[in-house]
């Protein structure tokens, strides 16, 4: 094996290291924002979606200016209007963030809606580096138990949130597709042929009997993906007054029971080598 190759192999674990690390970074702002009672939960009173253009036609601007309603750290109500790459209901619940050192507010992500939280993600980055690095070494022992811990692991984390999702008891919503909102994201250069676009559904769905109308955040790359008039399933959430585009189904159970079963096998393999 090169020594590019070997470099390669390092890449996946650092990037998924780097994004659970840049997560816990907002789990811990949280926290001191907490105990200094600059961390607030609210209701969403209204959310507009803003697109600004140049003289050219290409978009500058993209983004949900939403307005939350919450009670700050003197008893007052209070709202705030904060730009978010994500849509959202009226009367979802929401917590927003005072940013440290500045007057300015934030919104902070569900994390109920990842497959695998920040800590999970640094762990499993961390394991992937280690199994690199054992991989280069030739050490096959240790490279194995990387390999077993990281399958394992995957796999019941896949299991209990499917489990935990379960037993929020989503409502399914029938929501029909009205439009396909275009976004181009690259022009043609002399190495990329031709335009690159994204394509995302905007559907129109009934809520507590208020018709609602929201583009989603799935996107695809085709533009046959999403067609005017199919209908798409949405999830509702009573708790939190969330409503999901797509939750831990069947398929992630059966994905989540096979990498833990493999990664179980592996332990064992491992285990009686040792032994």
């Amino acid at each position: 094996m090169s020594e590019f190759s070997k470099m390669f192999l390092y890449i996946p674990g650092v990037l998924i290291f780097l994004a659970g690390s840049g997560q816990v970074r907002r789990f811990l702002m949280l926290r001191r924002a907490e105990k200094k009672q600059e961390a607030f939960y609210g209701n969403v009173v209204q959310c507009n979606h803003v697109v600004k253009k140049d003289k050219k036609g290409r978009e500058t601007y993209n983004y949900y200016n939403v307005v939350v309603e919450f009670t700050n750290g003197f008893g007052h109500k209070e709202r705030q209007a904060v730009k978010s790459p994500s849509q959202y209901s009226a009367g979802q619940q929401l917590r927003i963030l005072k940013e440290p050192g500045s007057s300015q507010y934030s919104l902070v992500p569900d994390e109920n809606q990842q497959l695998f939280n920040p800590w999970e993600l640094m762990i499993g980055g961390a394991l992937c580096v280690l199994l690199a690095y054992y991989t280069n070494q030739q050490m096959e022992v240790p490279a194995m138990i990387c390999l077993a811990a990281i399958l394992l692991g995957a796999g019941i984390v896949l299991i209990t949130n499917s489990l935990v999702m379960k037993k929020k008891n989503l409502q399914v919503i029938d929501s029909e597709i009205i439009e396909v909102y275009v976004r181009q994201i690259s022009k043609a250069t002399k190495i990329i042929r031709g335009d690159k676009y994204t394509y995302y559904p905007i559907v129109r769905y009934e809520l507590e009997g208020k018709e609602n109308i929201r583009r989603c955040n799935i996107n695809s790359s085709g533009a046959k993906t999403f067609k005017v008039g199919d209908h798409m399933k949405l999830y509702y959430d009573p708790a939190s007054k969330a409503v999901l585009e797509n939750r831990p189904n069947m398929v992630t159970l059966v994905i989540g029971i096979a990498l833990a079963v493999t990664g179980l096998l592996a332990g064992i393999s491992v285990f009686s080598v040792l032994v």
